[in-house]
């Protein structure tokens, strides 16, 4: 089992000299992937209720450093060789799809073929409405934006005609390093899982124990299979965040049939105590996770 490390872009991961150490430190030690998440912006009070703690409160408030995950990835990518890079998740209806087919594909090209798109539709209306974007429909603004990036990923001269993208003969380069990049699709419903059935390369579960994600995974294989497809280069991703997870548990993620545990840690806020820190968190989860079933 993969271990990757949510640590960076947030709070003291967002400070340049924590950010490069952890990336430096977490690619030594082996972890699998760097995970960054997205907010634009933020409220002091909001109506939309957050799925993942029990009062509907997001845990972050105020005057919090949350960088942008391209450009702290990129950060990442400059001072890295070999650990993987993804968005953890992107709020991919926030953004215009050929923009973020160009930014996404410029990543992978610095970062030499190392990046995963993790996306999800979002939760948060007032954080839409800031960006004078639509909240309805965004499950379908999702599918028919990933469907044009990938044509602009892969068409030399890519054409595209939907509801909400349009554009004829548009020539978008670099290509990604391996001539795509994985679409890995966050969402914990039955709805988010048949998106990850229908166009992901991948799910992401977020704030799941054991129980759930097995339930969840039951789930998705049934989606994937009504589409006639397999589970033969489906990454399954789980992030457990709040709820109890040990090294011990590894074990019965794997049998769920998950890939990759994806840690949730924020790194101290000094840069020359971020090597310890890490070695500390490899000790801890990576010589486990590479025990064999």
């Amino acid at each position: 089992m993969k271990i990757g490390l949510a640590a960076i872009g947030i709070g003291a991961g967002a400070q340049p000299q924590v950010m490069s150490a952890a990336a430096r430190a977490a690619e030594h030690a082996g972890f699998a992937r760097l995970w960054i998440g997205e907010h634009v912006v933020l409220f002091d009070s909001h109506d939309s209720r957050y799925p993942y703690s029990p009062d509907g409160r997001f845990p972050l408030a105020g005057p919090v450093d949350w960088l942008d995950p391209f450009v702290a990835l990129g950060y990442a990518a400059a001072v890295t060789d070999r650990i993987g890079l993804a968005t953890g998740i992107c709020l991919l209806p926030e953004h215009h799809p050929v923009i973020l087919a160009k930014t996404a594909a410029t990543l992978d090209h610095v970062a030499r073929g190392r990046f995963s798109l993790g996306i999800g539709i979002g939760w948060m209306a007032e954080e839409f409405a800031a960006l004078g974007i639509p909240f309805a429909r965004r499950a379908e603004r999702t599918r028919e934006y990933v469907a044009a990036m990938r044509r602009l990923w892969s068409d030399e001269s890519a054409s595209f005609h939907g509801e909400f993208v349009n554009f004829d003969s548009a020539r978008s380069f670099p290509k990604p390093g391996r001539g795509r990049i994985p679409i890995i699709v966050g969402g914990e419903s039955d709805a988010a899982l048949r998106r990850a059935a229908e166009y992901g390369d991948g799910w992401y579960g977020f704030n799941l124990g054991i129980a759930e994600v097995s339930e969840r995974i039951r789930r998705l294989r049934g989606f994937i299979a009504a589409r006639g497809r397999d589970m033969s280069g489906f990454e399954i991703v789980v992030a457990p965040f709040s709820k109890p997870c040990m090294p011990a548990d590894l074990a019965g993620y794997r049998e769920a049939g998950v890939d990759e545990i994806v840690i949730v840690e924020s790194p101290p806020n000094e840069a020359h105590r971020v090597d310890r820190w890490i070695d500390e968190l490899a000790h801890q989860w990576l010589a486990p996770a590479a025990k064999p079933p």
